[in-house]
């Protein structure tokens, strides 16, 4: 028993004392008086919901319930302590194998989720340019309607589906359903712009585009090299084991043209030229390949391309590097030998360098590299991908991409039989939802649809010109905010210019109130992740579930009764809940993870029944922080969050794969070998793996995907069950339902998906090796007719711009280098975190960073207000921070800010009551074109600019 001070008084609790709590955070701080806390927060209805606690007395009991934190994608967990439905306290769970008690600044901030003084509080609608209140059956029913008469002249693709790396699993799978039963692609959600490109590149080296380790895994590395990733910022819980592993030897490395915090931990700080990630990269193969480092046996069993990669390093000789990427030959040496000889080494990488027009090819030369070496399938290697929302992973898992179907099973016409076969819904009926004819030889049904990262240029572009019936007309933009999106300018412009804008959000964002229209804009509040519950993927790949913490506050609903309701309208409902039980509008969330486990066999999200994730959830203390797994307890022998591939059906109990494709472990353990999904050659060259298999492998090499001809050929039919051959005919490993095919391939100790080389050489991609192209907006005018980017040409149904671009010079009115990141104290577009009074204390304004020699030459001090020049012609107004962290010739912004556009405060433009306590302008509003020719990630990374003193 402990006493928890609560406003001003004392109340009993019965919560355990685990940690840090608000108040003691707030203290150690420096918060605890002054500023917005105190000014704008406690003056408001915070302090009102506290002095209603009064009432409840000394003798109610504090209910402490279970849940994970809504921001970065560690998932860490929380105790939320509950009395009378009001969220009172919370404490970091300190018995939580992946935070143990830690929190960051926006952890310890959470329980402001449920006062929400900032939120909407029920629907709205913009009319004669007044906010109006509107019921939730008007809402369904307007917008409903206006869907209905675009569908009728312009086709279902005209209508466009923006969704939310906050969805827990089972809404984003929800919402991916929604949009193909309204019948587009037109879908997609955040990870667009902050991982597609690892997505892409990751999994067309060996299979699966997600962390191939765990981030308590990083304890047992002895090198760590951190490519554009700041984790003291970006993923501070994260940092506490990227500190154990130091303390343990660890070295590390920090490649990023910006010294940050992560970097003043390391052992060797590199700084790169934004924009040349690759050079870097084929640098340090240059000295493996020269000194023999690589690990021959490890390429010879379980690699493929190798000798082409060889040829390509060749011309980045150390001169090369330090001409291109700024790498003196000295570093370059030291940084390949201490990779080569500090073994097992992981590779951690973030946006930095996934936000490249090349991001694809950045990302596959990191996997190259630990290829190379030979640190893949091990403990302490691999490549640990940090995610930056709560469930990013989870909703590309789950299809919210305009390229996928849910388990990335594509937009063939297999791919659609097989969900259409686990909906139990008549294909021909799906395919009727679509838009008929074809489009550049593919129809709209099975061709990829517009990216997040260039909805604008949907709207915008000639319609002649885009591979669809017409233009977008009607957004979406559902917990997702447009001002993490570049081209500010065009961004407004296609607000001002759609029929109508729906925003479906805890916040009215910047969707909400970026344009400049009088009419046709709805504001639908969308509950928290706190108000309902369901599973949340973290970066490793676990599932976590969450508990309900309050009831929805004001007239805000969970996402997933909104879907319903929408699906009500459409007349669809029947379809989109066949086989989910419906309480009133509410599709019961259990239901969904059972629907989902029925057809998500290609990344096994098969096993992980609500049942056993709940159990997991109850006994979170019983996993061990090195291994994450249970050494006894109800979940004895299993990997916390059971993270995929979980193969086969909840009954096998497979316990999670931990580690992917480590083969000193069989299958049913955990155990796994690269994929065979490339076939099985290539050009005539086996591809498939050569005396090498994971444990207890009856196969004792490589071998192809399992598929029933397989079985039958193997001899291993029969030991399927007179059901499972009826649901198994004719099918393979990923769309056999019944899990036949699974079960008695892991019995021989095979993995489903086979055991092939990973490959170096991607030949369905536009560079089939990665090659250094300069940046679009490159500095370096003398660099470009060596390393040019692409021809203009289409990607994603639209026309997309490459060297028209690259070939004109902007380098004399816009000399400085400008990138951009993260900051501890706020997330994403940051209308949520700037909305927290507490967080909003920690940093109230928007600034860039600036060399003191580049200040010193435009008469610039220390927080001046300066004027931005973007070469596209916008300009932003924010503060001067003139600091050595960046070199001369480059600049750095946060993206977090919105809610001022070139000058102009938007705050006149929110609901009353719900404009954030911190505004700023939006670095998005100069950044520019540039996308990655496979998956349209936005090039934020490496821009040009101006800066003058305001």
């Amino acid at each position: 028993m402990r006493l928890t001070r609560k406003t001003d008084q004392v109340v009993e609790s019965k919560a355990p004392a685990l940690g840090l709590n608000r108040r003691q955070f707030l203290k150690s701080a420096g918060l605890a008086t002054g500023g917005i806390a105190a000014a704008s927060m406690l003056g408001t209805g915070m302090m009102r919901k506290a002095q209603a606690q009064e009432d409840i007395g000394h003798n109610v009991p504090t209910e402490v319930k279970r849940t994970i934190c809504s921001h970065c994608a560690v998932g860490c967990g929380v105790y939320a302590e509950v009395q009378n439905g009001v969220w009172t306290g919370q404490e970091p769970a300190f018995d939580h194998p992946f935070n143990q008690g830690g929190h960051c600044a926006k952890g310890a901030a959470l329980r402001e989720h449920g006062h929400g003084e900032k939120r909407l509080k029920y629907p709205m609608k913009l009319e004669g340019g007044k906010w109006k209140k509107i019921s939730w059956d008007q809402a369904i029913n307007e917008v409903g309607d206006k869907m209905a008469a675009i569908r009728q002249e312009s086709g279902p693709d005209s209508v466009y589906f923006m969704g939310s790396a906050k969805f827990s699993n089972e809404q984003a799978y929800l919402y991916r359903k929604l949009a193909a039963l309204w019948g587009t692609n037109n879908v997609d959600h955040s990870a667009r712009i902050c991982h597609s490109t690892t997505v892409a590149g990751v999994a067309n080296t060996w299979g699966y585009g997600a962390q191939t380790n765990s981030i308590n895994d990083i304890r047992h590395t002895k090198c760590i090299m951190f490519v554009g990733s700041n984790p003291s910022e970006a993923h501070p819980v994260a940092m506490q084991h990227i500190l154990v592993a130091k303390e343990r030897g660890a070295k590390v490395i920090v490649v990023d043209p910006r010294f940050t915090r992560t970097a003043a931990k390391s052992d060797e700080y590199v700084h790169i030229r934004p924009g040349t990630d690759i050079p870097f990269i084929y640098g340090l193969l240059w000295h493996i390949f020269e000194n023999g480092w690589e690990d021959k046996e490890f390429i010879k069993q379980r690699v493929y391309g190798i000798e082409r990669i060889r040829e390509e390093a060749k011309k980045y000789t150390p001169e090369e590097v330090e001409l291109v990427a700024g790498v003196p030959k000295a570093q370059m040496y030291r940084v390949a030998k201490m990779l080569a000889e500090t073994k097992p080494g992981t590779i951690v990488w973030c946006m930095g360098g996934t936000q490249h027009h090349v991001g694809n090819a950045n990302t596959r030369s990191y996997c190259i590299l630990q290829l190379a070496l030979g640190n893949m399938g091990v403990s302490g290697g691999g490549t640990n991908i940090f995610r930056g929302h709560d469930n990013v992973q989870g909703a590309t898992d789950f299809g919210l991409l305009f390229d996928n179907l849910p388990g990335y099973y594509g937009l063939t016409t297999g791919a659609w039989a097989h969900w259409s076969n686990v909906w139990d819904l008549d294909p021909k009926w799906i395919a009727s939802r679509f838009d008929q004819g074809e489009y550049l030889g593919q129809t709209p049904q099975t061709s990829a649809g517009i990216p997040c990262s260039r909805w604008h240029d949907g709207v915008l572009e000639d319609k002649t010109k885009i591979a669809q019936k017409d233009n977008i007309r009607l957004a979406f933009f559902w917990g997702q905010s447009v001002n993490t999106e570049t081209r500010g300018r065009e961004v407004r412009e296609a607000l001002n210019k759609m029929d109508t804008v729906v925003v479906v959000d805890p916040f009215p964002t910047m969707a909400g109130v970026m344009h400049q229209r009088k009419d046709g804009v709805y504001l639908l509040p969308a509950a928290t992740q706190f108000e309902t519950y369901g599973s949340v993927s973290a970066s490793n790949r676990s599932l976590q579930w969450r508990t309900k913490v309050i009831e929805p506050l004001f007239e805000s609903l969970p996402d997933h009764i909104i879907m319903y309701k929408f699906a009500k309208k459409w007349g669809v409902e029947k379809e989109f809940c066949k086989h989910i039980q419906v309480n009133g509008e509410e599709p019961l969330i259990e239901d969904v993870t059972r629907e989902f486990n029925t057809g998500m066999w290609t990344v096994g999200y098969t096993g992980q029944s609500p049942e056993r994730l709940k159990m997991h959830q109850e006994n979170w203390g019983t996993f061990d922080v090195n291994n994450l797994t249970a050494p006894g307890g109800p979940a004895k022998g299993e990997v916390y969050g059971l993270p995929w591939p979980c193969w086969g059906t909840p009954e096998m109990k497979h316990p999670g794969t931990q580690i992917l494709y480590d083969q000193s472990k069989h299958v049913k353990d955990g155990g796994g070998n690269f994929r065979a999904r490339y076939g099985v050659e290539h050009d005539g060259v086996n591809i498939l793996a050569e005396g090498s298999f994971s444990k207890g492998s009856e196969i004792q090499d490589g071998y192809p995907e399992f598929s029933a001809d397989m079985l039958k050929q193997l001899g291993w039919w029969d030991e399927l069950t007179d059901a499972e051959k009826k649901r198994a005919e004719g099918k393979n490993w990923k769309t056999d339902i019944s899990g036949g095919i699974q079960r008695v391939a892991i019995k021989h100790g095979c993995i489903p998906y086979g055991n092939a080389k990973a490959r170096c050489i991607v030949w369905t991609f536009p560079d089939d090796i990665p090659k250094h192209r300069e940046p679009l907006y490159t500095p370096r005018r003398d660099l470009v007719a060596k390393y040019p980017t692409y021809e203009d040409r289409m990607v994603a149904r639209l026309p997309t711009l490459y060297k028209s671009i690259q070939d004109k010079d902007f380098t004399q009115g816009f000399p400085l280098t400008l990138t951009s990141g993260r900051l501890v104290e706020y997330e994403g577009g940051g209308e949520e975190s700037r909305s927290n009074p507490w967080l909003a204390e920690l940093q109230q304004e928007m600034f860039i960073e600036m060399n003191p020699a580049d200040a010193a030459d435009r008469g610039v001090r220390d927080g001046d207000n300066v004027f931005v020049h973007g070469p596209e012609g916008a300009k932003i107004t924010v503060k001067a921070m003139v600091t050595p962290r960046v070199i001369a010739g480059e600049c750095f912004m946060p993206y977090h800010f919105a809610g001022v556009f070139e000058g102009e405060s938007l705050a006149k433009n929110y609901p009353e009551g719900t404009v954030p306590y911190v505004i700023g302008e939006s670095a998005n509003t100069i950044l520019t074109y540039g996308y990655d020719v496979v998956t349209q990630m936005q090039e934020t990374k490496s821009s040009l600019c101006q800066i003058s003193k305001a």
